[in-house]
């Protein structure tokens, strides 16, 4: 916010000196000087925020690259403790072979297959 009061400050004052009589003038009325100022600070502004933007996509990459391979990470342990659990489920006899969300949830993640699914959903 003080960017903008500042602004308006300095805007102001420039106005009031340039129009105000008695004054000597640096940029009578249209103001051309404090065009090509404007301008250039609006140039330089969106310069400036584009670069900041295209750093923040960047690190915004990284950190969807670092939660996927977590998230993979993840999935292979859930995966490895599910045939753990089967397998002491067995030792026991608790009878889970046929249970088919119970292999479906064993199988082991194929992240290409996965992939092609999402792009399958978004294309259809």
């Amino acid at each position: 916010m003080t960017f903008v009061w500042v602004h308006i400050i300095w805007f102001g004052v420039w106005i009031v000196i340039n129009i105000f009589p008695g004054l000597p003038h640096i940029d009578p009325f249209p103001f051309t000087f404090l065009t090509l100022v404007v301008s250039l600070e609006a140039i330089f502004l969106s310069t400036f925020i584009l670069i900041s933007q295209n750093h923040d996509a960047k690190i915004s990459e990284r950190r969807n690259h670092l939660d996927l391979q977590i998230n993979l990470l993840s999935e292979q342990e859930n995966t490895k403790i599910i045939a753990m659990l089967q397998a002491i489920a067995a030792k026991v006899g608790a009878g889970l072979e046929e249970d088919p969300h119970l292999q479906a949830m064993s199988a082991d993640t194929e992240p290409e297959k996965v992939v092609r699914q999402i792009q399958a959903r978004e294309e259809g």
